[in-house]
């Protein structure tokens, strides 16, 4: 969530610091240029005052050397072209003396404004990488008239460098601060998103099967802290139900077992008083181990979803050897053939879990399978993982069957008449589920079932 939020939030805080940016920007460049632009109009004011006086007389000659002086120093210094135009472009004095009005452009533009007898328009915008000129004329007005206009052609290049250096600062700032926000994008996603986190973490070790773990206090919105209170009330109620639920369960099962018991003994002496082989009498007894067989199981399922698994590592290949070594026997009587391929391999798990896990799974198997068949079982690891592989050659399921084998008391139809209660792999998956392992079953190629045993090698 985090990768998607913070994106998110960096476009939005980029897209608000250059709506600022930009605008500041161009007044930075605007700015820049006005400052310009009244000097050059203080300065063309000038002229025009010492231009006003330039006539035929010994003082307006002595004017026009002064005003003539007053220009050579003005474009020696600054560089920026001047002159004093009569209105038929004849010039009253200019510098360099090369310089002339030409025909078209600004300077002509700003020339024909200023004989209206106003001073010309402000020069359009010039920014960094344009190299254009600030042209600026003032009118020389003597008894209402405009006798002349005064015309100053600037250079652009240091103001176009002070407004880059202004652009750079802006940069620098919006650099740093895209950088706080950045910085703070993270502390704020990371404030949101760590109880999210805390409560994602624990959401998934109560779907593994570790209910009593909760959601610790930790900060965030006030809505996401009230939210794991809920959570954690929502799971002490669920932990509640399932306690009472197991404890009715284990305490029906062991409730049970006694009256049975003593049903079944009445049916044996009962049995003692008719023929031996009365169908009745031996099909409540078949009925009443079965019931017992059910009581028992209920009974270890209920300690199964109760009890801690105890962890250590364990050899699987050995323990695997040994169980196969035990039902080899059972799987011969049968006249199946029970093969086993069990390397060393190391992995945490619980051995007497994993030793009624493998017990139900190998039952399971030799039970199913034809005689003058073969159930085969593999250790082998792989990466995080060890395996126990169990497969045999019999019926096999069907895929809306291996959706459902391993369910409490479910029984595929076809095998209502043999022998079992429908919890075996139930009570295996839970108590593998306490560990951290899981149990899978797929299709055995060309017949059979395929079931796999995984547990960690690595401390869950």
């Amino acid at each position: 969530m985090r990768t998607r939020l913070l994106p998110l939030l960096i476009v939005l805080m980029a897209a608000m610091l250059l709506a600022l940016g930009v605008p500041l920007a161009v007044s930075v460049a605007a700015a820049q240029q006005q400052k310009v632009v009244v000097d050059r109009i203080d300065d063309t004011a000038f002229f025009a005052a010492l231009a006003q006086f330039v006539d035929d007389t010994q003082s307006g000659t002595e004017r026009l050397k002064t005003l003539s002086n007053e220009l050579s120093s003005y474009y020696e210094v600054y560089g920026i072209r001047v002159g004093v135009f009569y209105t038929g472009d004849t010039p009253m004095a200019n510098a360099p003396a090369t310089w002339f009005l030409p025909r078209t452009g600004e300077v002509r533009d700003a020339f024909k404004e200023a004989l209206l007898s106003r001073r010309s328009q402000d020069p359009k915008q010039v920014w960094p990488w344009q190299r254009n000129r600030l042209v600026v004329a003032s009118p020389v007005i003597r008894d209402g008239d405009v006798i002349a206009v005064v015309v100053t052609d600037s250079p652009t290049g240091p103001m176009r460098s002070r407004t880059l250096r202004g652009w750079l600062v802006v940069g620098a700032g919006e650099i740093a601060a895209m950088l706080l926000a950045v910085g703070a994008a993270l502390r704020l996603t990371g404030w949101v998103l760590r109880p999210v986190r805390v409560l994602d973490a624990t959401t998934h070790d109560i779907a593994t099967g570790r209910l009593k773990s909760r959601v610790a206090a930790a900060g965030g919105p006030p809505e996401l802290r009230r939210l794991a209170r809920s959570f954690n009330e929502m799971a002490d109620n669920v932990e509640d139900v399932l306690e009472q639920q197991r404890a009715f369960v284990a305490d029906a099962s062991h409730q049970l077992r006694n009256p049975l018991s003593a049903l079944l003994l009445r049916i044996e002496l009962l049995a003692l008083e008719l023929p031996e082989d009365n169908e009745e009498i031996a099909s409540v007894r078949t009925e009443g181990k079965r019931l017992a067989e059910v009581l028992d199981d209920l009974l270890d399922l209920a300690l199964a979803e109760h009890t801690e698994a105890n962890l250590r590592v364990t050899d699987i290949g050995a323990l695997t050897a040994e169980r196969v070594a035990a039902w080899s026997p059972t799987a011969a009587a049968k006249g199946v053939r029970l093969v086993g391929t069990c390397p060393p391999t190391t992995a945490w798990a619980d051995p007497v879990t994993l030793s009624s896990a493998l017990d139900a799974v190998i039952d399971n198997a030799v039970k199913f399978t034809p005689e003058d068949e073969k159930v085969e079982v593999v250790v082998a690891s792989q990466g995080g993982t060890s395996t126990v592989v169990v497969t045999d050659n019999g019926p096999g399921l069907t895929d809306d069957e291996l959706a459902r084998v391993g369910d409490r008391f479910w029984r595929s139809g076809r095998h209502q008449n043999i022998k079992g209660s429908g919890l075996g792999l139930a009570i295996s998956r839970s108590l593998l589920a306490a560990g951290g392992g899981s149990i899978s079953y797929d299709h055995h190629e060309p017949r059979g079932l395929r079931v796999t045993v995984a547990v960690p090698r690595s401390r869950p």
